[in-house]
């Protein structure tokens, strides 16, 4: 268990645009970061970064939150694996005992597979690196394919030794559980409450998720075994449509490049690397999915597919081009000549050669498609115009309008057809996609939507009201109570009064004590169950928030200090013969100083609580709390030049939160009214009485509320 503080410090080291970096290219707008969003099919950068919040949020998709959050959600990890994820990124250290057996039992399964494969990986390059049969077999292997030491080491390659059960008996030795080894395809189930390698006599190729978390492997026999490379079942944490060979390697070069190529196999991603090529993936001999194509689009938008020139490295060409150009990615194709492959050819030649060789050969999709399909056909029409109808196909895919002009260009030169004929087909093709997948939409559901039923408070009690229906009638009790929630959310922490103690005494008062004490006078408590978590949050952060103010307080004098003391030297360095003006130079200096101290402070005070409510576990909590702190639009800079004649909500807040809560009051007093109203239509001749004594006490309680905000009070039956 990881302790609050520790929690805390870890929250407060993480950079959020640091964090999100590690997985998605993003570029700096204004105050904030910008890129494509790696949780659903973003063509269009829709994914925003905020350092100085520390939150993430997609307009597109809702994804939002903190720096764990994105963790979590990237790496579908859980919020303890993501601390510790972060911790080791900061350098934080956490206080782990090793765990027992029965604690390694009750690990959650992903959790448990993950560290079940961090260990055989770890074997594996125990046995390749320190046993004889590791030397003498599997480093003999990888020396005759030209891999050096330090790839061997940067890939983690290993070696699993021709033992019916070493790595089982090695597992079940150190405690690991014998159907999580089976269920994540390291072992398999030999029948009698036992277990066998499936990977035995093969060379081992780790495959990593984007994190640097191994999810499977990949074994090449050194035999004559009938399947030359076996591969780790799908499972919690492996799917084989999802995980690409050698991402997690070539993340930073692909978007420092703005380039990747993809190959097809292990070897071919570490002899590019040994090239000097470090921006290379690999399909791993599977065919490419939307999910490879829509994690490649996160790091750059141009991709050369680097393939063998025989029939089998054509196809898979061809297999991936509609795939890129429907996610809208620059795409190029390469065969290499007849009898090569990337690892062959990029062995047999220099970097510069190979470099050479692929801006020279890499080219479009459609001559590379054109002249696959017309191959030896040229005077057969049936032929040709089946080519053309494939390139067609292919450019209505892509969703930008002007590439798809030019590409139809490009196509109507190359086959002398009218232009317009090949527009004409496209716009076809186009409607017929559009058909296809409006077809292929899931139906609605002919149940209608489950509402939870409307709980109100009792203002006098304090108490919960039965649930009421959700008339016309009915007064809807949310969005007062949002509206609240909002200023609490955004500036919890901030200063907002003084408050007098029984003493006589005062002290500061953040906003969110304010509305704490408020609530509890009148025994208000938010009946959105969302609220009411964020809101306990909040409360309970209060004095955690004291003693990092205390903390922060005492640094930020410091630096203060130190400014001044360095601006006093600088001055009288220059030296200024007037005695007043060097005085009247530090009175400067100091208020400037003073001046950083308090913004800085007050800095402190507004992203405390954000950044703290944004990295919630709780999806319902952190959209809510991200839907109140983010604003989509931003004044323009010609607003923002007459900035300090423009009153902002947080100069406002002395006057917006007391008629916010008087709000949600007023609007609580209709509700029972209408509730009494509703209640007097069936009541008997003595319930009748008791109900209208009862409305008259309400309507004096609505008058008095009336005189603070200012409203007008309508009484309806």
């Amino acid at each position: 268990m990881i302790d609050k503080a520790t929690v805390e410090r870890i929250i407060d080291a993480a950079d959020i645009v640091d964090v999100v970096s590690d997985f998605v290219s993003l570029k700096k707008r204004g105050q904030n970061y910008l890129g494509l969003c790696p949780f659903h099919n973003d063509r269009n950068p829709s994914f925003n970064v905020s350092r100085a919040k520390g939150i993430y949020k997609c307009f597109a998709c809702g994804a939002g939150g903190g720096a764990v959050n994105f963790v979590m959600q990237h790496e579908q990890m859980t919020y303890v694996e993501a601390l510790r994820y972060l911790a080791k990124k900061y350098h934080i250290e956490i206080e782990e005992r090793e765990l027992t057996d029965e604690e390694r039992m009750a690990q959650n399964e992903r959790e448990s597979m993950l560290m079940v494969n961090e260990f055989a990986m770890q074997f594996f390059e125990e046995q390749l690196h320190n046993t004889t049969d590791g030397q003498e077999i599997g480093m003999a292997y990888f020396k005759e394919r030209g891999f050096t030491l330090e790839s061997i080491k940067k890939f983690h390659l290993g070696y699993s030794p021709d033992n019916r059960s070493a790595l089982y008996d090695a597992a079940i030795k150190k405690g690991y559980n014998r159907q999580i080894l089976i269920d994540v395809g390291l072992c398999i189930d030999d029948g009698h409450g036992g277990g066998y390698d499936r990977f035995r006599g093969r060379v081992m190729f780790p495959v990593f998720n984007i994190a640097g978390k191994v999810v499977a492997f990949g074994g090449r026999t050194l035999r004559n075994d009938k399947a030359k490379y076996v591969n780790s079942p799908e499972s919690v944490v492996y799917s084989k449509s999802n995980e690409i060979y050698g991402l997690f390697q070539a993340k930073r070069a692909i978007t420092k490049t703005d380039k990747c190529y993809i190959v097809e196999g292990y070897a071919d991603v570490i002899s590019m690397h040994q090239s000097g090529f470090e921006n290379v993936i690999a399909s791993s001999g599977t065919a490419l999915t939307e999910g490879h194509v829509h994690k490649i689009h996160r790091f750059t938008q141009n991709v050369t597919e680097l393939f063998d020139g025989d029939e089998a490295g054509v196809h898979a060409a061809l297999r991936g081009v509609d795939l890129l150009l429907k996610d809208d990615i620059n795409t190029k194709i390469l065969l290499l000549p007849e009898g090569e492959d990337p690892d062959s050819f990029a062995r047999s030649h220099s970097a510069i050669e190979v470099k050479q060789y692929i801006e020279e050969k890499e080219t479009d999709f459609i001559t590379f498609k054109s002249d696959v399909l017309l191959k030896d056909s040229q005077n057969d029409p049936i032929k040709r115009s089946g080519a053309i109808r494939d390139i067609v196909q292919s450019i209505a895919l892509i969703p930008d309008q002007i590439k798809r002009l030019e590409f139809a260009k490009m196509c109507s030169k190359r086959f002398e057809i009218d232009e317009r004929v090949i527009m004409a087909e496209i716009g076809k093709q186009i409607d017929k996609n559009r058909e296809k997948s409006r077809k292929g939409e899931s139906p609605k559901s002919n149940h209608d939507p489950v509402t939870e039923p409307d709980v109100s408070v009792d203002i006098q009690a304090g108490k919960p009201l039965r649930p009421g229906r959700k008339t016309d009638t009915t007064v809807q009790i949310e969005p007062f109570e949002r509206d609240l929630m909002k200023y609490v959310v955004k500036y919890g922490m901030c200063y907002f009064c003084d408050t007098e103690d029984v003493d006589g005494s005062s002290h500061p008062t953040a906003l969110v004590e304010f509305v704490r004490n408020e609530l509890a006078s009148d025994g208000l408590m938010f009946s959105n169950p969302v609220y009411k978590r964020i809101f306990d949050e909040s409360v309970s952060l209060i004095d955690p928030f004291y003693e990092a103010l205390t903390e922060k307080t005492i640094q930020l004098q410091r630096q203060m200090d130190d400014e001044i003391k360095a601006g006093i030297v600088e001055i009288q360095r220059k030296g200024v013969e007037d005695i007043g003006d060097a005085e009247k130079q530090e009175e400067q200096l100091k208020a400037s100083a003073a001046c950083k101290y308090q913004m800085d402070l007050a800095e402190f005070r507004l992203q405390y609580l954000q950044k703290r409510l944004s990295s919630e576990i709780d999806d319902s909590v952190r959209d809510t709390v991200l839907d109140f702190v983010i604003d989509k639009h931003q004044l323009s800079r010609i607003h923002s030049q007459f900035g300090a004649v423009i009153a902002t909500e947080a100069d406002r807040l002395m006057t917006l939160v007391p008629k916010a809560i008087n709000a949600w009051k007023n609007a609580l007093l209709n509700q029972h009214r209408h509730e009494l109203n509703r209640l007097l239509e069936h009541a008997s001749p003595e319930k009748e009485r008791e109900i209208l004594i009862e409305l008259q006490k309400l309507d004096l309680l609505r008058g008095k509320l009336a005189q603070v905000t200012g409203e007008q009070v309508i009484n309806s039956l």
